[in-house]
């Protein structure tokens, strides 16, 4: 049974062989995790959630998360609850916690601070970044391979998201007539502008989606369902959305690099400072596609896949 601490949940230990050996080795003691919005969101937030259980399973170590923390005096409080159970490796699940842990660190000497693409420098301090300009690639690619109408969209939330310029330099690729429509809810959450955006483009003819929002992604892929048009799922496998709907899925990883993160920093490897992971580590991937894609077009992509893999380079239009 979970116990609950005042503002934290604690996870308890499961009953694994080989945990109390982990227990007892290395440096690393136990884990918090901050949440930005809530971990039953079925993207990014989740994605956080099932890495801090991996650590837990994996290493056999006593885990505590908070949802919904989003200012400093938030992360503070969080922190400081964290310090009283042990925590010394804390992730901060989103951009928004590395200027908040820059602030802070410094109070908390005895922890390691995670957070995920923001740029960070000094001691007992990482920044994961995915370099996710090739996810956008591939959903371009898929995109302007399997549209009919020759319209296409992106759902962004931000112009700075690297998807953005690979989506729209992936999509004519196989298909050089192609028109690409890219609008942003400047907002991970609001499922409302995002609704909004989908029915302007769905004026416009567009019959192929990438919603890459973290909260709105699902909803708005049931939405394009009830349509009868094509999605590419982002950050998790939305195969279960319908795979008539949903062609393949952009995925990250983040729940594998979790464990990863953890068993460096346990063995006093954890380096500081800005780290980059793509496919080639194995972090993002490319979900099955559905039976709605060609298997000639499938064998096209993977092949894509498996030569920026290997050389690091993808075939510009």
């Amino acid at each position: 049974m979970a116990k609950i601490i005042p503002f934290l949940i604690a996870i308890s230990l499961l009953s694994l062989s080989g945990c109390q050996q982990a227990l007892n080795t290395g440096e690393l003691e136990s884990v918090g995790l901050l949440i930005e919005d809530t971990i039953t969101d079925k993207g990014w937030g989740t994605k956080g959630y099932k890495g801090l259980l991996q650590i837990q399973e994996k290493l056999g170590k006593e885990v505590y998360y908070r949802e919904e923390v989003k200012s400093k005096a938030q992360v503070l409080s969080a922190v400081r609850e964290f310090q009283k159970n042990d925590v010394n490796l804390v992730f901060g699940h989103g951009k928004l916690y590395a200027p908040l842990f820059m602030e802070i660190k410094s109070e908390f000497p005895d922890m390691h601070f995670v957070s995920f693409n923001g740029k960070v420098s000094g001691e007992g301090i990482t920044s994961i970044h995915f370099d996710s300009y090739a996810m956008g690639y591939f959903a371009g690619v898929i995109s302007g391979a399997m549209t009919e109408s020759g319209q296409i969209g992106m759902i962004a939330a931000f112009p700075w998201q690297p998807e953005v310029t690979g989506f729209h330099e992936g999509a004519s690729v196989y298909n050089e007539n192609v028109e690409t429509h890219i609008e942003f809810v400047e907002d991970w959450e609001d499922t409302n502008r995002a609704f909004n955006i989908l029915r302007e483009m769905t004026g416009q003819g567009v019959d192929v989606f990438y919603p890459a929002g973290d909260g709105y992604t699902v909803p708005v892929i049931e939405r394009i369902k009830e349509q009868g048009n094509y999605a590419i799922g982002f950050i998790s496998d939305m195969a279960d959305l319908g795979e008539q709907t949903v062609l393949t899925s952009t995925v990250q990883h983040v729940d594998r690099l979790y464990v990863r993160i953890a068993k460096k920093y346990d063995e006093g490897e954890l380096r500081n400072g800005n780290i980059h992971y793509d496919f080639q580590e194995d972090v993002i991937s490319l979900a099955p596609f559905s039976d709605e894609v060609p298997n000639g077009l499938q064998d096209k992509i993977n092949t894509l896949v498996k030569e920026y893999k290997e050389t690091g380079k993808l075939p510009q239009p």
